[in-house]
């Protein structure tokens, strides 16, 4: 599209400086993927996931993930490695991060999951694991008494802070809160310092307008069925699990609901394409709120 162009042209032209890291955010369907890709090519950088289901293998089609052409043009790191029993958190990232920033100090990180910038530029609290016992209390709770039943228990300043939509997000302040006797925000307030200040890199968010967005997602998951979105869901038919952290990959409830005989494939894919206009529509208005200091690109 020609924004995306004009996007990539005018970072291109005026490039930032080769030895700085770069971060780059963006929502879903935004081109941030190809912009960082042209720059890692013009730079002689590595490309760094910053998506929180880019890291699952078995998401290729269905996460947009780069595919091997993109990865024979530059290096990419931190994509597809992560299977489906195994534990993956933004503290997991943020260790990866360590390692990847030692062995390549200028790499264009990119992605749309908001999280993992703010512990890699704000720093991560160092909260002790949740137990597997406790997890599970918490999903049977939440499963039989809702939202608000875990909401009840959290200190003000934690619920203050935290999105009381988002069940993700109300569970781990609930399990934190369980399991330490101190509250989420209590642990964010005595964080270490961050692996990668903000000052420390060249930082671009990708914003673009809603009926641009719109209209690039529209056409987006009849690509991905074509591509074999849906071989990708009916491998993990077997054991899906829609509480699995691997679960949360926009448009795969939807195929899934098909696989099982619950919806039509084209009742599907309208589903998956609102539920990625409405993900979308999260990701620019939470960049919009914490990422205000970064330049905007579209």
């Amino acid at each position: 599209m020609p924004e995306i162009d004009d996007a990539r042209d005018a970072l291109l032209r005026k490039p930032p400086d080769a030895g700085r890291p770069v971060l780059l955010a963006g929502p879903t369907a935004s081109g941030k993927s190809a912009l960082a890709l042209a720059l890692a090519q013009a730079q002689g950088r590595v490309v760094v996931n910053a998506d929180a289901l880019q890291v699952y293998e078995m998401w290729q089609v269905l996460t947009a993930r780069p595919d091997a052409t993109d990865c024979a043009r530059a290096p990419h790191l931190l994509y597809g490695g992560v299977g489906a029993g195994q534990d993956w958190s933004v503290g997991h990232w943020l260790r990866a991060m360590r390692d990847v920033l030692a062995a390549h100090p200028n790499p264009v990180i990119v992605g749309g999951t908001g999280l993992y910038f703010r512990a890699l530029t704000e720093g991560l609290a160092e909260i002790p694991p949740t137990p597997p016992r406790l997890r599970a209390e918490g999903d049977k709770l939440l499963a039989q008494s809702g939202l608000d039943a875990l909401l009840a228990t959290l200190d003000q300043d934690t619920a203050s802070r935290i999105d009381t939509q988002n069940p993700a997000r109300v569970q781990r302040a609930w399990e934190v809160q369980r399991a330490t006797g101190q509250g989420l925000a209590a642990w964010q307030d005595t964080t270490p310092p961050p692996l990668l200040p903000l000052a420390q890199t060249s930082a671009f968010v990708m914003l673009p307008q809603p009926d641009w967005s719109a209209e690039r997602i529209a056409t987006r998951f009849d690509s991905m069925i074509a591509q074999g979105a849906l071989d990708e869901a009916r491998a993990v038919l077997p054991y899906w699990n829609p509480r699995a952290p691997w679960a949360k990959a926009i448009g795969a409830p939807e195929l899934i609901a098909h696989l099982q005989g619950h919806m039509s494939l084209p009742d599907a894919v309208a589903a998956a394409t609102l539920a990625t206009r409405q993900y979308a529509k999260r990701q620019r208005t939470w960049f919009r709120a914490r990422m205000s200091g970064w330049a905007r690109l579209l």
